[in-house]
């Protein structure tokens, strides 16, 4: 039998042991933007991959495997984990432009494809025909695929995933609050404005106001005061839900920002906001040893 060469602190938080293999229907990146984003903002921010190893890569998942986007520094190991979750339009330019910033400043950070086995949303054009695909991508699927992300960062001989952070924006901002309650080995989150409360599914049956006392690594929430989808009063009752469990978990709300405020290729962008959002995540991430 093969050695198991994976890092023990992650060998249990594997997915489980069904190897069937299922048809990835994504099976690498699309390059570029999403279509539905286009056209594309002339403020967008593009970080260079000059200093680090940036590129595709390959998950083992419990069904098969997974792409993913992953950039570190190009010399130097040891770095901490970061686990970026891509916003509803996927791992596109975005996702993958916040992967190299991370790794800038010293982390291996990696986005796996998590709508893989549901479709390829980077070609449509209309969000409408995006939701019904991100809808049946469900909950205990997302969290099996970044533990295995998890468990291929200690495979690279690089990363120390005891130093595991997460974070995500928009429908990775819910994912944030979800496996910070999932896994007891994450160091900490930052999700950008994830929806708190909605209704429940088959698939996706959980709140995140439900999980203020569950949380196993504290969490910062960033949010926008004109969130269209996420209201103020959802943000505070958060707050309120975190302040009775004794969390060490907060929420900020950004009073001009509206949703997707860090999201620079959109008319959302809100540089103030985005800035003071990076800062705090990466200080966040100091304060919790998941730098």
């Amino acid at each position: 039998m093969k050695a198991d060469t994976r890092d023990p602190e992650f060998v249990n938080f594997l997915p489980p042991g069904d190897l069937t293999r299922r048809e990835m229907l994504v099976t690498t990146l699309a390059a570029g933007f999403a279509l539905a984003v286009q056209p594309v903002s002339a403020q967008t921010i593009t970080t260079d991959s000059e200093g680090l190893v940036a590129g595709e890569v390959k998950i083992p998942v419990s069904d098969g495997e997974i792409p993913a986007y992953r950039a570190m520094p190009a010399k130097g190991q040891n770095f901490p984990v970061i686990l970026v979750v891509q916003e509803i339009f996927g791992v596109h330019e975005h996702i993958k432009d916040v992967c190299r910033r991370f790794a800038k400043v010293g982390y291996l950070a990696v986005a796996p494809a998590l709508y893989a086995r549901q479709g390829d949303v980077s070609k449509l054009t209309d969000i409408r025909d995006i939701m019904p695909i991100v809808s049946n991508v469900p909950d205990t699927e997302v969290m099996s695929d970044l533990d295995a992300t998890a468990a291929w960062a200690g495979t690279t001989g690089k990363a120390n995933v005891k130093h595991l952070a997460i974070t995500g924006f928009c429908w990775g901002g819910r994912i944030v609050w979800l496996y910070a309650a999932h896994n007891p080995k994450l160091k900490a989150g930052v999700a950008w404005y994830g929806r708190i409360t909605g209704k429940a599914t088959e698939l996706q049956p959980t709140s995140v106001l439900s999980l203020a006392g569950e949380l196993k690594a504290p969490v910062l929430g960033l949010y926008g005061g004109l969130d269209k989808g996420i209201p103020v009063s959802d943000v505070e009752l958060m707050r309120q839900a975190l302040a009775a469990a004794h969390s060490k978990s907060q929420v900020i709300v950004y009073p001009n920002a509206e949703h997707g405020f860090n999201a620079d290729y959109r008319p959302s962008y809100n540089a103030a906001a985005a800035k003071d959002g990076w800062k705090k995540a990466l200080a966040w991430f100091r304060k919790y040893g998941a730098a």
